[in-house]
C-alpha cells in the first residue's frame, strides 16, 4: 500500500541506512568547535586592543622626563606619567616597570641630549580576554625625547 516506503534490506545481506538525523549529529560536533574558534578570535582581538592601549605611554613619559631638571627628577616624572597614562587608558597592569635612560642629563646645560623611556606592563588574560582565562602577557613601549636645552639655565 505505501509506495514511498522502501525496504532496508536490499540484495544479499546489505543494509541501506537513512540519512535522517545526520545533520543534527554534524551540528552537535561542529558547534563547539566553531564556538571555540570564535572565542579565540575574541581573545586575540582583546589582546591586540590592549597592546594598542600601551602604544604612546612611553612617549608621554619621555616628554615629561625631558622637562625635568635632573636625572632623578626625570625618573620620578616618567614613572608618574606612565602610571597615570596607563590608568587613563583603563589598562590594569599587575606589574609596571618604567626604565629611564637619563644619561643625557650628564652633559652641560644647553647641550643636546635625549632621554629614553621604556615601559613594560604585565596584564592577565582574564583582564583583557575572558574572565577566568589563565596566563599573562607583557606589553612594551619605548620612546626617546630631546632634553629641554634650558633645563639648568634658571
Amino acid at each position: 500500500m505505501n509506495r514511498n516506503r522502501r525496504s532496508k534490506n536490499r540484495g544479499a545481506g546489505k543494509r541501506v541506512w537513512d540519512d535522517r538525523g545526520s545533520e543534527s549529529v554534524e551540528l552537535a560536533i561542529l558547534l563547539p568547535v566553531a564556538m571555540l574558534v570564535l572565542a579565540m578570535l575574541v581573545v586575540g582581538a582583546r589582546i591586540a586592543l590592549a597592546g594598542d592601549r600601551i602604544s604612546g605611554v612611553a612617549g608621554i613619559a619621555a616628554r615629561e622626563a625631558s622637562l625635568a631638571r635632573s636625572a632623578g627628577a626625570a625618573e620620578l616624572l616618567a614613572t608618574a606619567a606612565a602610571t597615570e597614562a596607563l590608568t587613563q587608558r583603563d589598562l590594569h597592569c599587575s606589574d609596571v616597570l618604567v626604565l629611564v635612560d637619563a644619561a643625557g642629563f650628564a652633559g652641560p646645560p644647553g647641550a643636546v641630549g635625549t632621554v629614553t623611556v621604556e615601559v613594560s606592563c604585565t596584564v592577565r588574560f582574564s583582564d583583557v580576554g575572558i574572565e577566568g582565562l589563565p596566563g599573562t602577557r607583557t606589553l612594551r613601549d619605548s620612546a626617546t625625547s630631546p632634553l629641554d636645552p634650558a633645563r639648568d639655565v634658571s
